[in-house]
């Protein structure tokens, strides 16, 4: 079903011990959401054998996702774009930063009044756009879009996957009403047949 809405965007940092495994903070609401667009690149092999293609096969390789914010203010600007502040307040950019990790949640409502509930496991950030327009006759809204790259995330799950995207639809057969509820209280945890989280 098609969705007709977007909002409750939110982002988590990532904290990741020496091997690599993803701990994260307790989600934190980044912007009034206007758009989000999700890319995604697959990796492709086919084998072929007596003339035909035999086996084929497409894997997740990684993602690009575009968001188009409200506004994004110095702490949000500081955990998703690695830049600075001075003693001032003033926000500091410079060619040495670097992005850190963080996961994204936000939900698509769809045509049914239903929302559709998502977390991207791991994405890392570059220098938002800047669009800036003097005012004429009439007003243009300017909104920053950030753009950022989404990647598998090290922490395996209960099957020892790397996931890099929970997806879920509030109504949907067999899924708790304390998953909807707890969406945005922390980043969701795949468990197993037992309930089990890893």
């Amino acid at each position: 079903m098609a969705t007709i809405g977007l909002d409750s965007l939110f982002y988590a940092q990532i904290t990741e011990n020496s091997a690599g495994i993803e701990t994260y903070a307790t989600p934190i609401k980044l912007a009034k959401a206007m758009k989000a667009d999700l890319s995604i690149e697959l990796a492709e092999a086919i084998l072929y054998a007596d003339d035909a293609a035999s086996e084929v096969v497409k894997a997740f390789k990684n993602g690009t996702l575009s968001l188009g914010i409200d506004d994004i203010g110095k702490n949000a600007a500081m955990a998703l774009l690695g830049v600075r502040t001075d003693a001032n307040g003033v926000i500091i950019s410079s060619g040495e930063d670097t992005a850190p990790p963080v996961a994204i949640g936000f939900r698509a409502k769809k045509s049914n009044g239903k929302y559709r509930y998502f977390w991207l496991y791991r994405v890392i950030f570059g220098t938002p756009s800047t669009n800036l327009e003097t005012k004429g006759d009439s007003v243009n809204f300017q909104a920053p879009t950030i753009e950022g790259i989404v990647t598998v995330r090290g922490k395996p799950d209960f099957e020892g996957k790397h996931p890099w995207k929970t997806e879920v639809t509030e109504g949907d057969s067999g899924v708790p009403a304390s998953v909807i509820e707890d969406w945005f209280e922390e980043v969701y945890e795949p468990e197993g047949e037992e309930g089990g989280k890893l």
